[in-house]
C-alpha cells in the first residue's frame, strides 16, 4: 500500500524542506541517505532528519514502508519516537526525535561507578519496551548495544531504543524465517534458517545483558562458521575472573533467555517478573573496573567507521548557549532509528558491500551465510 493512502496521512507533501526546518550540521551519511540536524522554524525544536533521495528507493518502496510502517505505530517512552514524515519531488524525509545522551557504552565508560543494579535497571526498561512492541506484534529483530541510547545526559536518564530497519510486523499466525540481524546477538533458530518468532528478541536481550555485566559477548571467533557453531549450540560460558563477582540470580537470568529451545526461553513478561529484575538480587558491588576495561577493549570505536558525528551536536548545542528552561524542549544528539546498523570494519567496504549496503537506510536486511559478524578481541 502506498504511503498516505491508508488514512493515516503519513506523508505532508512539501516543495522544500528548508521551508520548515533549518539545517544545521551533517550528523552522519550512509550509502543512500543522510541524517542532518535540524531546527524546526516555527518550535525552534531540534530533531534529526533522515534523507532519502527516491532515486535510492527505486524497486525498494515495500521496504521503506515497513519501517515506516513500524516507527509510525509506536509510542512508548523508550523507543525514539518517528515525528514526521515529508515527501518532495526528489526526497522523503523521515523526521525523528533527537536523544542527547549518547551511547550505552559510552556512558558505562565513563560512570566511576556501575553495578549490577544499574544493569538490572537498564534491562528493564529494554524489557519493558519490547513486551510493548510484542503485544502490539512487532518483533525488533536486531537488539544490540549499538541501538541503545540514552534520552539525556541525566544521571538518572532512561535508555531508548532505536533502529527499526529490521522490525517486522506479525501477521496473524504468520511466522518469519528470513535470516537477518547482528550475528553476534541473533538467535540459534535464525541461524538454523528455521521459522521463528519473537523469541529471538529475548535471545537478544540475554545476550546484551550478558556484555553489560562482563564487558564482553558471550560469542566470539574470528571464523565466522566456528561462531555460528557456538550461536547454533548456544555455547558460553561464565568465565572466571569476570564473573566471579556477579550473582548465581543474574546468571540464572541469563541463562533462561539464553535459552537454545525459543520455546523454553522466558518471554519478556516472565523475564520482567524475574527476581534480579523484580526483586532484590541484583549486587550493589561496584564492577565498573572490570566491565569498563572489557568494554574498551572489545567495543573499540577505532576498529568502526562510525555514522554519526556526536561531537557536531554537542558542539551545536554549546553554541545555541542553552538555558535550562530550554534543554526539555531542545534534547539532542545522537539520531534515532539510523544508528549505526552493520557499520562497515575499516578497509572492508568492497567485501562487505552486498551485505551491507542497503542497511545504511535502514531496510530490512537478508543475510546470506557467511558474512561479516561484529568484531571484537577479547
Amino acid at each position: 500500500m502506498p504511503l498516505g493512502e491508508d488514512g493515516h496521512s503519513w506523508k505532508k507533501k512539501t516543495v522544500n524542506i528548508k521551508d520548515i526546518y533549518d539545517f544545521k550540521e551533517v550528523l552522519g551519511t550512509g550509502a543512500f541517505s543522510e541524517v542532518m540536524l535540524a531546527e524546526e522554524k516555527r518550535t525552534r525544536k531540534l530533531v534529526a532528519i533522515k534523507c532519502i533521495p527516491k532515486k535510492a528507493l527505486e524497486g525498494k518502496g515495500s521496504s521503506i514502508e515497513n519501517e515506516i510502517a513500524v516507527l509510525h505505530k509506536i509510542k512508548h517512552a523508550n523507543i525514539v519516537s518517528l515525528q514526521d514524515i515529508f515527501e518532495s519531488k526528489s526526497h522523503l524525509y523521515l523526521v525523528m526525535q533527537l536523544v542527547s545522551g549518547g551511547e550505552l557504552f559510552d556512558r558505562i565508560v565513563e560512570k566511576g561507578f556501575y553495578t549490577e543494579k544499574d544493569a538490572s535497571k537498564l534491562i528493564q526498561q529494554i524489557l519493558d519496551a519490547v513486551k510493548y512492541l510484542h503485544d502490539m506484534g512487532i518483533v525488533h529483530r536486531d537488539l544490540k548495544p549499538e541501538n541503545l541510547l540514552y534520552y539525556s545526559m541525566d544521571e538518572d536518564s532512561k535508555i531508548m531504543i532505536s533502529d527499526f530497519g529490521l522490525s517486522k510486523i506479525e501477521g496473524s499466525g504468520s511466522v518469519m524465517s528470513t535470516a537477518c540481524g547482528t550475528p553476534g546477538y541473533v538467535a540459534p533458530e535464525v541461524l538454523a534458517q528455521k521459522p521463528y518468532s519473537k523469541a529471538v528478541d529475548c535471545w537478544s536481550i540475554g545476550v546484551i545483558a550478558y556484555i553489560l555485566l562482563c564487558g564482553y559477548p558471550p560469542f566470539y571467533d574470528e571464523n565466522d562458521a566456528k561462531l555460528f557453531e557456538q550461536i547454533l549450540k548456544a555455547e558460553y560460558e561464565f568465565d572466571s575472573p569476570y564473573w566471579d563477582d556477579i550473582s548465581d540470580s543474574a546468571k540464572d537470568f541469563i541463562v533462561h533467555l539464553m535459552e537454545k529451545d525459543p520455546s523454553q526461553r522466558y518471554t519478556c513478561e516472565q523475564a520482567l517478573q524475574h527476581p534480579w529484575i523484580a526483586g532484590d538480587t541484583a549486587l550493589d558491588k561496584n564492577i565498573h573496573e572490570s566491565v569498563s576495561a572489557q568494554i574498551k577493549k572489545n567495543f573499540a570505536k577505532s576498529k568502526w567507521k562510525q555514522a554519526f558525528n556526536a561531537t557536531a551536536v554537542v558542539r551545536h548545542m554549546r553554541r545555541l548557549q542553552l538555558g535550562t528552561s530550554q534543554e526539555g524542549q531542545m534534547q539532542s544528539t545522537l539520531p534515532s532509528p539510523c544508528h549505526g546498523h552493520l557499520l562497515l570494519p575499516e578497509g572492508e567496504e568492497e567485501e562487505s558491500c552486498q551485505y551491507l549496503n542497503m542497511s545504511h537506510l535502514h531496510f530490512p536486511l537478508c543475510f546470506c551465510i557467511p558474512f561479516h559478524p561484529d568484531r571484537h578481541y577479547r
